[in-house]
């Protein structure tokens, strides 16, 4: 037989298909590997989907009928299958989200409820300030020109509201000082952002001797460009047991540009500070000013005799806090100190009324000596403005 017999043979035994396919095939030689020539080509004539292993997988085989050109219609039908499938889902995907929107909102609590359907209010409300009640006599046109142009920032309704709460505050501060700072906290939460505000709520705090509170509050209002109040602050400190702290804003290039009654407010704090370092005779150095003439009258003048006096009691100088505190009662035309009270205290330590009534006497006669047949070019009162009669 000859060799394309044999090729022949060989192709009509490796053409059966079914259970007998490949039963004629003669056994692998496991000895040395046969040559590439009589290797038998694979996977011809097996049914189709038998590939051995799997290895070829339809992806490749569509590239396959692709490269050779031949009929694509599996891909045609594949294709008409996905979009088939891709649209249904796309319909389900629409319907599902459409019914997602119509049931929107069905248990979605109410406006103050909470998911279980309880009355609560929400954190907006919670943290909204409630007003205090407004005195009935309260007047918005009372205000400050300054802090008027203050609350210009906030919506009018809003700057009503807050105006009105501070000329409360301004109000009650004499008679009913927490209720003040009631009104003033509620103007400081409605207004945080204004000056005016901040101030109003630290002036406040620090009549009533919230002392902590009245620091943050008028160290905001300093930082937003309002009133320093350096004097107020100073106190604070003082008051919070830091003295020194008080001296260092008097030393602050600040000072030199405050008004005269603020600037002589600061240096009485400071005076004080100096006794709180234990500092006695500094502090009452401290005080002689030019601004320290009994023959001025100014709105200072009252508070800076006051202080001096005070001063020099603390350093056992009797006699001469009396006369001070003579020259204090004298120019508190307000009654803002309680001058008539201390020069009851210091008559025991004086010797008796006698010598209390001579020191009273001798302040009327400088008086008359340095403004004969006047009360004075800067209007000081006579020195028996003093009652001579509770010591009688």
């Amino acid at each position: 037989m000859s060799d394309s017999d044999d090729r022949r043979d060989s192709r009509s035994r490796g053409s059966d298909t079914g259970d007998s396919a490949g039963r004629g095939k003669p056994p692998r030689d496991k000895g040395a590997r046969p040559k590439g020539g009589n290797r038998k080509p694979q996977n011809r004539g097996k049914p189709a989907g038998s590939e051995r292993n799997g290895r070829f997988s339809k992806n490749e085989r569509d590239h396959r009928d692709r490269a050779r050109g031949g009929p694509q219609h599996r891909d045609r039908h594949d294709n008409r299958r996905n979009e088939r499938t891709n649209r249904s889902r796309r319909e389900r995907t629409d319907s599902f989200r459409d019914s997602e929107k119509r049931a929107a909102g069905r248990g979605r609590p109410r406006r103050g409820e909470n998911s279980r359907g309880n009355k609560e209010f929400s954190e907006r409300d919670e943290s909204r300030p409630r007003a205090p009640k407004l005195p009935p006599d309260v007047d918005v046109s009372q205000l400050d020109p300054e802090v008027r142009r203050d609350f210009r920032s906030l919506p009018k309704m809003v700057a009503e509201d807050v105006g009105a709460h501070v000329v409360a505050a301004g109000m009650l501060l004499d008679s009913e000082p927490e209720k003040a700072l009631e009104h003033a906290r509620y103007a400081r939460k409605k207004a945080s952002r204004t000056p005016a505000a901040r101030e109003a709520n630290g002036v406040t705090a620090y009549h009533v001797g919230n002392w902590s509170e009245a620091l943050s509050e008028l160290r905001a209002a300093r930082r937003m460009g309002g009133q320093s109040h350096l004097a107020m602050i100073a106190d604070c400190e003082r008051a919070m047991g830091r003295p020194q702290r008080a001296l260092e804003l008097l030393r602050s290039e600040e000072t030199n540009r405050l008004p005269k009654d603020e600037e002589i407010e600061l240096r009485i704090v400071a005076a004080g500070a100096r006794r709180d370092l234990g500092q006695l005779e500094a502090a009452v150095v401290s005080l002689q000013l030019p601004e320290l003439d009994p023959r001025q009258r100014n709105p200072w003048s009252a508070r800076l005799f006051y202080a001096y006096a005070d001063n020099l009691a603390a350093v056992g100088r009797n006699e001469e806090a009396f006369t001070w505190f003579v020259h204090a009662a004298n120019a508190d035309d307000e009654e803002a100190t309680d001058a008539p009270e201390r020069l009851d205290e210091l008559v025991p330590l004086l010797g008796g009324p006698e010598e209390a009534e001579r020191l009273v006497e001798q302040v009327d006669v400088d008086a008359a000596e340095q403004h004969p047949g006047e009360e004075g070019t800067s209007g000081q009162g006579p020195a028996h403005d003093v009652d001579l009669g509770v010591w009688d």
